[in-house]
């Protein structure tokens, strides 16, 4: 019988004959190490991973990962992606969708997120409980340290079994995963990944996820094409001293981020609360600044710092820390500043053609609560002082004007009572009286 801190370590040996002892070892081996005594035989690597993990606001308790996308938005995006050739094939080759069936087949892109999973009703459901689903963040940012985080991370395939995997809910779960690169530049293009229960792993799982991503990397070499460079460079990592255009288009609940014109990326809203408070403030916002402005006094500056990371995830180097703010050579516009550069030379048509929508309209943050009432109100006031009746008629019907009471008694004054449009604006003044009176 082993006594002391080795007793910690599990016999490599029963990770295969006797899963369920060699987890029970594991976990006691994870315990240990969390309560602040990490033992000196543990792979230097694994220990780095959660203390990053941590760092970035992960909870070993518990934690559900990141979702860059809806699940319906992230495959949509697998059915553009380049590997979307490549995963029936590999769906064949490591899939087990029978009833009987007890692992997944994941691939994600070069960022860790799940673009499909392949498997049995039961074993979609597992994973269901640990929102293991399209559009999930499996990098270490996005979940924590896990056999993805660690394939794109290191660039090798890797092997995590039980409590080598950070958070414990992830404890019942062994998953092996590996890079596929782009046969012409060496660049991940994603992962694949097998996944499943503790006692459904083999000897053969790593050989078997390392012959997959070469069947991938063939068929993308027959295919003869690469990755377009210039998407690549939009999505990648601006060196310093480049020059980027940065458009975010911050009207209305759906906002994107378009780097270089190489097309629209969907964010989330807390992200793209964050682009828009730095794109406000050139002199940049700390993270205890940003923090405060968007959850107040709870806020959290390594929230802040797990966000940029996702940020630099999505868009690349185009933010700076130490006071975060866009880098040098990174011009950034919004539809929303483009509104307001037609009213401040005039185009007041433009600017209501141009307004979609308020900012960030679901953001209840009262920063960006501020903003938005800022360029309604100037939309507004712009309209109602151009005496213009077919521009006040056509704000009115807006949903930003809709509600404006004082832009409509100045069209009521601008028509007479035979003008076909003079009932409509009356009836919406009678519905605004009726609401201020409630």
């Amino acid at each position: 019988m082993r006594h002391g801190p080795s007793a910690l370590i599990p016999d490599p040996g029963l990770r295969f004959s006797s899963p369920l002892e060699y987890a029970k070892t594991l976990r006691t081996a994870h315990e240990a190490t969390l309560s602040g005594a990490p033992h000196p035989l543990l792979p230097a690597s694994l220990v780095e991973s959660w203390q990053r993990s941590i760092a970035l606001g992960i909870n070993p308790d518990r934690h559900s990962p990141a979702h860059r996308h809806e699940v319906a938005e992230a495959r949509s995006l697998g059915a553009g992606h380049r590997l979307a050739s490549v995963v029936p094939a590999l769906s064949q080759l490591l899939a087990d969708e029978s009833a009987a069936g007890r692992h997944l087949l994941i691939v994600t892109d070069h960022y860790g997120e799940v673009l499909w999973r392949i498997g049995s009703g039961s074993a979609l459901r597992q994973a269901d409980s640990l929102e293991f689903v399209e559009g999930a963040d499996w990098s270490e940012a996005g979940v924590g340290t896990n056999a993805i985080s660690e394939a794109l991370i290191s660039g090798n395939a890797a092997q995590l079994f039980s409590a080598e995997h950070l958070v414990r809910s992830h404890h019942d779960w062994a998953c092996t995963a590996a890079p596929i690169r782009d046969p012409f530049t060496g660049d991940i293009v994603g992962i694949l990944d097998v996944s499943g229960p503790i006692d459904s792993v083999t000897p053969d799982s790593l050989r078997m996820v390392r012959c997959g991503v070469r069947l991938a990397e063939e068929l993308l070499r027959s295919e003869g094409a690469t990755a377009d460079p210039s998407r690549r460079a939009a999505v990648g990592h601006p060196c310093p001293g480049s020059t980027s255009t940065l458009f975010l288009r911050l009207l209305g609940d759906k906002p994107t981020a378009e780097l270089d014109g190489c097309g629209a990326l969907p964010v989330t809203l807390r992200r793209a609360e964050i682009l828009a408070l730095l794109a406000s403030r050139t002199q940049g916002w700390s993270a205890d600044e940003l923090a405060y402005q968007l959850h107040g006094e709870d806020g959290a500056a390594t929230a802040i710092r797990t966000e940029m990371h996702r940020i630099r995830a999505l868009l690349g180097n185009v933010v700076e820390a130490n006071p975060y703010r866009f880098a040098p050579g990174v011009t950034v516009l919004t539809d929303a500043m483009l509104v307001a550069q037609h009213l401040r030379a005039g185009r007041v048509h433009d600017a209501v053609a141009a307004y979609s929508g308020r900012i960030l309209n679901r953001s209840a943050t009262m920063a960006i609560e501020l903003m938005r009432d800022e360029l309604d109100q100037a939309v507004a006031a712009s309209v109602r002082a151009s005496g213009d009746a077919e521009l006040i008629s056509r704000w009115c019907s807006t949903d930003m004007g809709s509600d404006d009471s004082e832009a409509a008694m100045a069209l009521a004054r601008l028509m007479t009572t035979d003008d076909s449009r003079f009932q409509l604006v009356r009836a919406r003044m009678d519905r605004i009286d009726r609401e201020l009176r409630t």
